[in-house]
């Protein structure tokens, strides 16, 4: 709250407030609304270049529909939209010039400018590079010369929309109206006589459009931020008398909530004033959309609200809040300030807030008294949503009052609630401890609600400044741990040099003292081994419910992993589009070896039998093989929703978990599969790789491809051991991926059958996989192409590497583009090498989806999975 403002005041008085507002801001808007019209323009190229007959159609049906009207009406609207379209910015021009609103003039011009000098590229684009698909939905015969094509987007369009767009029209209805009339005027004349099409309208207005925002984003808007003067004046508007306003100092986290004033009256208490602008309104906007996007079952702040939709909602939680029976400030008035900024009055209640008391102030009845407030609010099922310290306010009769309802909600569900829970539990605890938070909090709510709440308790249900002081305390607490293990190792050294010990030789002797160093080590670490916050509550919560659930609640809708697979499959999926238009498929079908294409089906069939063989081989214990071969296929519908290399491994894991392998040992049987696939899978690649270079030289030398091959795989090896991060993370990623396979290992290595029936099984698979290539190759391809076992095997071999590592599910998109580049170096043309890959991906991945989807629902019916 906002200190009291000096006992000596003056009318008209103004503390605190901005002495310098920066001129122009740069707001959040501009720039999602630019994204949006470049997308917007993204769709509508795509449609011109791939929906040809619905281009063809609307073009059609539009020159059907608009050759029915009369030729007078055509005449007039084209004479005067011509006249108009000039006239109108320039008489708006004079008005804002009259009224001293230069700055907009100039923002109008220069995007003006930018906008034309972008129809002159696209121009050009269309004339040269253009494919004939976008030309012909853009372009069409000049009335006055068909030899000679209508421009692809109109040049002098584009400029008046982005002039109109920049200078603010949209904010003054009736030069919008004027302005919009005069351009459908104009566009419905030229399509009557012939001289544009649709899709070039459509294009010159979102061109105009995207240049406007884009300017106003790059070179920032007029801040029309209301001073503390403007404050003053328009609280005389509603029936005050100020005396003076004190500015209250304002952080990162208090900008997104309003700037707050301590309002002095000539007669009357004080008032504490919340002013709300667009530029504050877009504080976080960036945030609080991702939340909206990756948070599921949890509504969030809209993103995208007016200036009179937040004045509302607040108002409307305030009113809430005090009809609950909670202590919330009393809204008295709220009023525009201008078109672009809103105040919200309130009784000044005075106080500190949570964050500024000390810790001894913060006693177990002002904690009660604050989960009073939350219980009053919950049972009108209304949700705070940020129950940090600065939003709790304790008076001077040490009476809890809950501020900053303007991002709660009314009507909330479950979900929200518990996590206003766990949320409160958080705060305070990062003040008095987990112990006295919980305590206080079951006091109040009792356990069932406080255990309700642990699902909630994790870092993304928890408000941004509170994971923020999360993570600092996490660090200070690994640096103490590090500082323990340091000083372990330090009083290990001067113990031993304070005992005079002299260095034995012998390798036992060395191998004692390094053992015993790393007990000492390993006491420190476990002795400063600190619980983070969220799992002291945890313990406390489960002391006294010990039947209370703790497994996390899923929240994310989306993460940042699922967007990248999106964008890389989005990017993918367009250059195979791209490619497959390219191909004649009627042909290639009646031309196809039906033959060998049985032949590719069976090996792919049969790769399941060899899956099976790779992962039992490594599992000593009894497992039924038909259960394993439908596990693999249940891979199949696995691999679509997931990277292969994280699918299998989880399913093989959960299987062989529920066939009665205990979970450790079903965890390295997997990994044993796994290393001794990554070796095999090197040494194939490197085999096939030798005997392909070799293939077309006289001696059993290797190509200079091969040799180069080898040189770059030689290169990056010596670059991930040198630089320690890379180091670091490989061998973390490699040590939890093989733990416990060494052991594993061993009790394989007592039956060789099994050992043998593992490594047969792998080679088995890579052979399957690399036959039905082949015989996808052989079965579009026809006698004419040729290409050796080995080199197929090679480019199965790196495509297989490029899609595992790829982050599209089943390396969709990366496995297509490898594999037809592969085919393409051995001498396989495109138009044959892209059509077998089809087939190949076809027979391998997406029809044993079905098949696949059916085998997961049935073993996970039979409790298999």
């Amino acid at each position: 709250s906002p200190a009291p403002a000096p006992e000596v005041v003056h009318a008209d008085q103004v503390e605190g407030d901005e002495p310098l507002l920066p001129a122009r801001v740069h707001r959040p808007y501009d720039l999602l609304r630019l994204c949006v019209g470049v997308l917007a323009l993204a769709v509508v190229l795509g449609v011109a270049a791939f929906a040809h007959g619905t281009t063809s159609g609307l073009e059609q049906d539009i020159n059907r529909g608009t050759g029915e009207a009369p030729d007078l009406l055509i005449k007039f609207a084209g004479l005067a939209s011509s006249i108009a379209v000039l006239l109108v910015p320039v008489a708006f021009a004079i008005e804002r010039l009259v009224k001293r609103d230069g700055l907009r003039i100039a923002d109008g011009v220069l995007a003006a400018v930018l906008a034309h000098g972008v129809t002159l590229a696209t121009d050009l684009w269309v004339a040269d590079s253009a494919p004939q698909s976008i030309k012909d939905a853009l372009t069409q015969p000049s009335p006055a010369d068909v030899h000679v094509l209508t421009d692809p987007v109109h040049g002098y369009l584009a400029p008046v929309i982005a002039y109109m767009t920049a200078v603010g029209m949209s904010r003054r209805p009736r030069w919008r109206v004027v302005l919009w009339v005069v351009l459908l005027l104009d566009a419905f004349a030229m399509l009557v006589v012939g001289y544009t099409t649709p899709f070039s309208i459509v294009l010159t207005v979102l061109i105009g459009w995207s240049v406007a925002y884009g300017t106003l984003y790059a070179v920032g808007s007029p801040n029309v931020r209301p001073t503390g003067r403007t404050l003053l004046a328009g609280l005389r508007h509603v029936g005050f008398r100020p005396v003076s306003a004190a500015r209250a100092a304002e952080d990162a986290e208090e900008a997104e909530r309003g700037r707050q004033y301590f309002v002095r009256l000539e007669d009357g208490p004080p008032l504490d004033v919340t002013v709300v602008d667009r530029e504050q309104q877009a504080h976080g906007f960036y945030y609080r959309a991702w939340r909206r996007l990756t948070l599921r079952t949890v509504t969030t702040g809209r993103s995208l609200q007016t200036l009179r939709q937040a004045l509302e909602q607040e108002a409307l939680l305030a009113y809430a809040a005090i009809a609950a029976g909670a202590n919330a400030p009393r809204l008295i008035a709220t009023s525009e300030l201008g078109p672009d900024a809103v105040m919200l009055v309130y009784e000044h209640t005075g106080g500190r807030s949570l964050d500024a008391l000390p810790d001894d102030a913060i006693t177990d009845a002002l904690m009660r008294d604050t989960w009073r407030q939350v219980r009053a609010l919950q049972s009108r099922r209304i949700a705070h949503r940020r129950l940090t310290g600065d939003a709790i306010l304790v008076d001077r009769e040490g009476t809890v009052i809950l501020t900053d309802l303007r991002g709660g909600e009314i009507a909330a569900g479950d979900l929200v609630l518990r996590m206003d829970v766990s949320q409160l539990l958080t705060t305070l605890g990062l003040r008095v401890g987990a112990e006295r938070a919980v305590a206080a909090a079951v006091d109040v709510l009792g356990p069932d609600k406080i255990a309700d709440a642990l699902p909630l308790l994790q870092p993304i249900a928890l408000s941004r400044s509170t994971r923020a002081t999360l993570r600092r305390l996490s660090r200070e607490r690994g640096e103490r741990e590090r500082q323990a293990v340091l000083a372990a190792a330090e009083a290990r050294k001067k113990a031993r040099s304070d005992a005079g010990e002299v260095e034995e030789s012998g390798r036992k002797a060395a191998r004692g003292e390094r053992q015993a160093q790393k007990r000492a080590i390993d006491e420190a670490m476990e002795e400063a081994r600190e619980e983070d916050l969220l799992a002291q509550i945890r313990h406390e919560v489960l002391r006294i419910r010990p039947q209370a659930p703790v497994e996390p609640a899923r929240l994310e809708r989306i993460r940042p992993r699922t967007l990248v697979t999106f964008i890389a499959g989005a990017i993918a999926a367009y250059f195979l589009l791209a490619q497959l238009s390219t191909i004649d498929f009627d042909k290639i079908l009646h031309e196809a070896r039906w033959g060998w294409v049985a032949a590719a089906a069976a090996f792919s069939a049969l790769s399941y039998v060899a899956a099976a063989m790779s992962l039992l081989g490594f599992v000593p214990e009894r497992v039924p093989w038909p259960r394993a071969i439908s596990a693999q296929v249940a891979g199949s519908f696995v691999k679509l929703v997931a990277p292969p290399a994280v699918g299998g491994l989880a399913l093989n894991t959960r299987f062989l978990q529920r066939a009665g392998v205990r979970p450790g040992l079903a965890v390295a049987s997997v990994g044993a599969s796994q290393l001794f696939g990554l070796a095999s899978h090197i040494v194939l690649l490197l085999a096939f790789g030798y005997l392909t270079g070799t293939e077309k030289t006289p001696s059993l030398s290797p190509s200079r491809t091969v040799i180069a091959g080898l040189l770059t795989a030689a290169v990056l090896v010596l670059v991930v051991t040198a630089v320690p991060f890379l180091r670091r993370f490989v061998v973390t990623r490699v040590r939890s991926l093989f733990a416990g396979v060494v052991p594993r290992m061993l009790d394989v290595l007592q039956r060789p059958s099994k050992l043998l029936t593992g490594i047969g099984g792998m080679l088995a698979l890579t052979a399957c996989f690399v036959m039905c290539l082949d015989a996808s190759v052989r079965a579009l391809g026809g006698a004419s192409t040729h290409v050796s076992l080995a080199s197929v095997a090679v480019v199965f071999l790196a495509g297989n590497a490029v899609g595992s590592a790829a982050p599209t599910p089943g390396g969709v998109g990366a496995v297509e583009g490898a594999l037809s580049v592969g085919l393409l170096a051995f001498g396989v043309p495109l138009s044959i090498g892209l059509p077998s890959v089809i087939l190949f991906r076809l027979l391998t991945f997406w029809l044993p989806v079905l098949p696949g989807w059916l085998c997961f629902n049935q073993l996970t019916r039979r409790g298999a999975l």
